[in-house]
């Protein structure tokens, strides 16, 4: 038997196209070219960290300028060796601060821990190619200052070259890099742009840095340090006049009250800024994140809970953790914890401007009531805490629960806009408490009321308890009109619907439709019964109880109502109780049912042929004279 033995394989290196990952880059992994100005002062920041862990005492020194096309970037930082560019700057994934594993950061004399530096993705100026046609790099290593100064220079078709320099082209350490714009990209060039993306993204870095427009001017400063929440300032008044402008310059509004969020733990330093207009909840609103003191993005949406709709935060962080492409939050169990830690500063802000300064409590809850139900339905606690103060839609008017609870220990609520808008009226009258629970929340909150409050009886409104509260009809009176509800009742009975009598307020009001969950079921499961088979028609017909019904409600008070009750014409009066139902069915604003509408067309096309008529008989009558 022969045996065959397989060649062993010739490993390959990957072949890479620039002009494809700058494609890459720009169009998937970054959302914008101005990240370019970013990737400058990262490299430039890094270096002078990495250049301070060798000499502590070496100078600081970041200048940036553009004009013509051209940006320039120059550092006092650590700088490269020949080798060091080759393996550096043309090696996708790979960079010079990466520790941790062992490499780059063991090298002689650079002991210093991978948190200190800003990058971590090692694609480094490579991103810079989304704007720059040529890249050139003059650089002078400080962990031998014997050896040469290196250029490195590269073009966007994918080459480079790599030569030392005389040591007059650059006598000290540190590094240059230029820029020249390409063909429609040169926009990103323009100094006065330059310079607003360098303040954007650096002014908080912890080293200083200045902008030349290249006009002969003084270099102008680009970092703003200490950050504004963590200045001195004379008084509180003082220090929330300052955050108010600070909100305004970034954010472009004056907030209602600023939260400090400070949480050293976690590192992290910032302020939320409370939003002037109500937004909706559903909004996820972007918080402003630096790493390090380098903006990371403008659009954290993931940064505090989602019932945080309220605030717009800024903070600088040193332990979270970027994405690939360093503008947002990874998502992982430290972010949460920071959420949550964060929601509790939100949360006790509110605690304690209820126990202090309730005005300024009165006028956030004006705006953002709707968020701090959001939060009190899942924080018993809280919802104790807010109960003065929380807004609701009542049969008294606006007010609070505890107001509303002070004037009624039976609590009513119905579960849409306009069940309550059309029966707030009558239990006003009739002293009838009713909440409207139809806003987004308050079911949830009335739900849990008992538990803060147990006195209190909460309970969703029911026909009864509304026919309860209306005055009743004389006994004499009602005998005597005993024909025309027997009319009534026999014209809405295919409707499901029952008919009675009382006296209520206001007079105008000549009939209320009024029915609950229970009858509602009871008409869904009549209406079952009608199309089921046999079968399902026994199982349905077992099922039948006592659940009330619909009911319409006359008011006997009501001139129109006592002139219908008069009518002579049986079939009249019948056609003018379906009416009076379908008017009341349409002012509920209750979704019709196909037996609805065609009662509504019987009705309406019975009023008008009655009214027609009558007109040819007087004009007979007429004609007769």
């Amino acid at each position: 038997m022969t045996s065959t033995s397989t060649p062993p394989s010739t490993p390959h290196s990957f072949q890479v196209d620039l002009r494809g990952l700058v494609d890459l880059l720009s169009h998937h992994l970054y959302s914008s070219p101005r990240v370019y100005v970013r990737e400058l002062l990262q490299n430039a920041v890094d270096a002078i960290t990495a250049r301070h862990t060798l000499d502590p005492a070496a100078e600081v020194r970041i200048r940036l300028s553009a004009s013509a096309g051209r940006v320039t970037i120059e550092d006092s930082g650590i700088g490269l060796t020949a080798a060091e560019a080759h393996s550096l700057l043309a090696t996708i994934g790979r960079s010079s601060k990466r520790g941790g594993d062992g490499a780059d950061l063991d090298e002689p004399g650079l002991e210093v821990t991978r948190q200190e530096f800003l990058g971590q993705f090692g694609i480094g100026l490579l991103a810079c190619f989304v704007v720059a046609r040529q890249i050139r790099v003059v650089t002078r290593s400080a962990r031998d200052p014997q050896t040469a100064p290196v250029e490195w220079l590269a073009t966007d078709d994918g080459s480079y070259t790599v030569r030392e320099l005389p040591h007059e082209a650059r006598p000290e350490p540190g590094t240059t890099v230029v820029l020249e714009a390409r063909p429609g990209a040169t926009e990103w060039a323009v100094p006065a742009k330059v310079e607003e993306l360098a303040r954007d993204y650096g002014s908080l870095l912890p080293y200083d840095i200045t902008f030349d427009d290249g006009e002969g001017g003084e270099p102008r400063p680009v970092t703003d340090r200490p950050a504004v929440w963590d200045r001195s300032f004379p008084t509180p008044a003082a220090r929330r006049v300052a955050l108010a402008g600070h909100c305004a310059q970034l954010f472009g509004f004056t907030p209602l009250d600023s939260i400090d969020l400070d949480l050293p733990v976690a590192g992290v330093r910032g302020v939320a800024y409370v939003l002037p207009e109500p937004t909706s909840p559903a909004h996820r609103a972007g918080h402003r994140v630096h790493l390090k003191g380098m903006l990371l993005t403008d659009r954290a949406d993931n940064l505090l809970p989602d019932w945080a709709f309220f605030v717009r935060a800024v903070l600088d962080t040193d332990t979270l953790r970027p994405t690939a492409s360093r503008e947002n939050l990874y998502d992982d169990e430290t972010l949460a914890a920071v959420r949550d830690a964060l929601g509790a500063r939100v949360r006790g802000w509110l605690a304690e401007l209820a126990a202090s300064d309730p005005e300024r409590l009165a006028a956030f809850l004006q705006v953002h009531h709707l968020g701090v139900k959001s939060m009190a339905r899942h924080d018993s606690e809280l919802l104790g805490l807010m109960l003065p103060w929380l807004p609701f839609e009542t049969s008294d008017g606006s007010m609070s629960l505890q107001e509303f609870a002070a004037a009624h220990t039976d609590i009513h609520f119905t579960r849409t806009v306009e069940e309550f808008r059309q029966i707030a009226p009558i239990a006003a009258a009739h002293g009838l408490g009713v909440i409207n629970a139809g806003y987004t929340y308050d079911a949830d909150l009335l739900a849990l009321l008992p538990a803060v409050r147990p006195e209190l009886k909460v309970t969703e409104l029911d026909a009864g308890a509304v026919t309860e509260r209306l005055d009743p009809v004389p006994t004499a009176t009602e005998l005597a009109l005993a024909p025309f509800l027997a009319t009534a009742r026999t014209r809405l009975e295919a409707q499901g619907c029952d008919v009675v009598l009382r006296a209520f307020q206001p007079v105008s009001v000549p009939a209320l439709y009024l029915d609950d969950r229970q009858a509602r079921q009871e008409r869904d499961r009549t209406a079952a019964l009608e199309s089921a088979d046999s079968l399902w028609s026994g199982i349905l017909g077992a099922l039948r109880g006592s659940a009330p019904r619909a009911r319409l409600v006359l008011n006997h008070n009501n001139p129109l109502i006592r002139r219908i009750a008069a009518l002579p014409d049986e079939a009249l009066t019948g056609t003018a109780v379906e009416s009076l139902y379908g008017q009341a069915l349409l002012m509920s604003q209750r979704p019709l049912r196909p037996a609805d509408s065609t009662l509504l067309n019987r009705a309406f096309l019975g009023l008008l042929e009655w009214a027609t008529h009558s007109t040819d008989a007087r004009d007979a009558q007429e004609d007769q004279k």
